[in-house]
């Protein structure tokens, strides 16, 4: 029975492994979803400009959200004061999106890692 396990311990680790990077991926999907909801629209380029990435380093699965924009880190800055178009835009957008989604970025965590 040991012997059993300890064979399958590998494909195991390598579906968890799936399993959890899906996970991160919906949880930046949903995440992203909100922050753009509220990132401020003058020509599009900043929302077009929205990337997300998956990638494992080490033992750890890491997400990425962010934006390739220039005006990105100055726009999302609440030191730097403008005036938005867009009724829904704030500062540090990305940041609030994400706050907004927690609740539902657990839930798909927890279920993509489930047993």
């Amino acid at each position: 029975m040991a012997t059993k396990v300890v064979n399958k311990l590998p494909q195991f680790v390598t579906r968890t492994e799936q399993r959890g990077a899906r996970g991160v991926a919906q949880a930046l999907v949903l995440g992203a979803a909100e922050a753009s909801v509220m990132t401020p629209i003058d020509t599009s380029n900043l929302l077009n400009s929205q990337y997300r990435d998956v990638s494992k380093h080490g033992k750890a699965i890491v997400g990425r959200v962010g934006y390739t924009a220039e005006h990105a880190l100055p726009v999302h800055d609440p030191e730097h004061k403008q005036q938005f178009r867009r009724a829904t835009a704030k500062k540090e957008f990305l940041k609030k999106g994400f706050e907004k989604a927690e609740p539902n970025i657990r839930g798909v965590i927890t279920g993509a890692i489930r047993v």
